[in-house]
């Protein structure tokens, strides 16, 4: 609530809506008076056993433990990875249809364009698996997991511009200041790991050509406490500030400091009643207990050259997306509920036959490793590996002639998932014979958050939070669970 006097308003047994005093009826007072639903079941994550282990209680109908959001910033190209389209080399360099095209928004960066060439891909697509899955040849790793993926092919969106569709991904709302989901989900169901956070974010951006950039805003809790926000661990040096003592202070002394200063604001807090307050202290408990856990964290040292081998060449450099993609499998080892990478670099404007291989160069091997390397240590089966940017890319070429590329594309795009929950081999949903609208089985934002707060045990319009007068969540007023992808 950020210093906000408002009320919290949740659900109990029954839909039963509790409301009162913020400082009565927190996160925690809430799941411990709801004596049962999944606010009752969440109640276990904040439990800790005397030799301090979290408790490893999660909701009963959760199918899903923890959650690994892997977002492709800028926008895959949909056409040239997931969804062929042979029967468009045909129609290359014809224009778009206007049939097709309808009445979508084009961007002022092809708007200008006199001409609106259609470019099928110019990459082969091969079957994989025992289900047949169809992926490019700029993914041979994914084809080896490919019993392992479910592709949804027919996801819309609502924004056509990087940040508000990032921004609406993250928050159901185009414009910022909306908790994240992974806020929301530490929210709702507390930490499974006392010396970790809920939320973990890691990000890393394309080896060569330019990224949009991210905000830290992305990963905040908005108007929730504080302490649900995503803790970003850095790319060189500490994974997180103030990992080491000043000179002359150890840990004991800085144990004693931090006692100190969590009486002096409690004291306050008993006067004032802010919020914010209890968020602090538990922020402060959280990075010292943290000062213990990360560095170990951290450290890829001991992995054994098999597992090293199962990202790719660039897992030993610190910052990478095969890196991080190592990362979170240890994250998810400790099990840390919602670990999130961004990766920079999708926003294939121009060069597209130049720029988007080298960025599955740097990417499919590890996601495909992360998979495996789940499945093999038996985390797989409880964790869900989402993948993803915030919208698709046009059938059509921007910049038309050898350094072509493609441009924005709300409309229709390929979203992969994979792990606990959902089916394997499966895809679902289709497009058009150009790529360019969902023809069977749309899936909006909104239904793809609501499926995932669904497989954590989390009904997602029960989860709310009052503020300034009104109940807010992820999926604002919208949303269904797309319950044909469910396993």
């Amino acid at each position: 609530m950020k210093g906000s006097n408002e009320h919290t308003e949740g659900f109990g047994p029954a839909g039963t809506t509790l409301t009162g005093d913020p400082l009565l009826l927190g996160r925690r007072s809430f799941l411990q008076t709801s004596a049962h639903g999944f606010g009752a079941l969440a109640l276990g994550s904040l439990l800790f056993d005397e030799e301090g282990e979290a408790a490893t209680v999660v909701p009963e109908n959760a199918k899903v433990r923890r959650v690994i959001y892997l977002f492709m910033s800028g926008g895959p190209s949909q056409m040239d990875l997931f969804d062929p389209k042979p029967g468009l080399e045909k129609e290359r360099g014809k224009e778009l249809p206007e049939s097709v095209r309808g009445d979508q928004r084009i961007t002022t960066m092809t708007s200008v364009q006199k001409t609106l060439p259609v470019l099928p891909s110019p990459y082969k697509f091969g079957q994989h698996g025992q289900c047949g899955m169809e992926l490019s040849e700029l993914l041979p790793h994914w084809g080896e997991a490919a019993d392992d993926l479910c592709l949804i092919r027919s996801m819309e969106t609502e924004a056509i511009n990087h940040d508000p569709a990032i921004t609406f991904f993250q928050t159901g709302f185009q414009l910022a200041g909306r908790p994240s989901i992974g806020s929301w989900v530490s929210y709702g169901l507390g930490a499974l790991n006392r010396d970790l956070p809920a939320y973990i974010v890691l990000t890393s951006r394309a080896t060569a050509g330019g990224a949009q950039p991210l905000y830290s805003r992305l990963w905040d809790s908005g108007f929730l406490p504080a302490e649900h926000s995503g803790v970003k661990l850095r790319n060189t040096g500490d994974p997180v500030y103030y990992l080491h003592n000043p000179p002359g202070i150890d840990r004991g002394i800085r144990r004693d400091i931090l006692d100190d200063v969590g009486a002096l604001n409690r004291r306050r807090h008993a006067v004032v009643g802010d919020p914010a307050i209890e968020s602090r202290i538990a922020q402060y408990e959280m990075a010292f207990r943290m000062q213990a856990s990360v560095p170990e964290l951290a450290d890829i040292s001991k992995e054994p050259e098999h597992v090293l081998k199962l990202y790719g060449p660039n897992v030993g450099k610190q910052g990478t997306f095969a890196r991080n993609c190592l990362v979170a499998r240890r994250l998810a080892e400790r099990d840390v509920r919602f670990i999130q990478l961004f990766h920079m670099g999708w926003d294939q404007h121009e060069k597209l036959t130049e720029a988007l291989p080298r960025q599955c160069r740097d990417t499919e091997q590890p996601v495909a490793g992360l998979i495996t390397d789940l499945k093999q240590r038996g985390l797989l089966k409880d964790t869900l590996i989402v993948w993803g940017g915030e919208f698709g890319r046009t059938i059509y070429a921007q910049k038309p002639g050898d350094k072509a590329g493609r441009d924005h594309h709300p409309r229709c795009f390929t979203q992969m998932l994979a792990g606990a929950g959902v089916k394997n081999g499966h895809v679902h949903g289709e497009t058009d014979d150009y790529c360019y609208n969902v023809a069977k089985d749309p899936v909006h934002v909104h239904d793809l958050n609501a499926t995932l707060m669904h497989l954590l045990g989390i009904d997602h319009e029960k989860l709310t939070f009052k503020f300034q007068g009104r109940d807010y969540r992820l999926t604002d007023v919208h949303g269904k669970v797309v319950k044909e992808i469910l396993g």
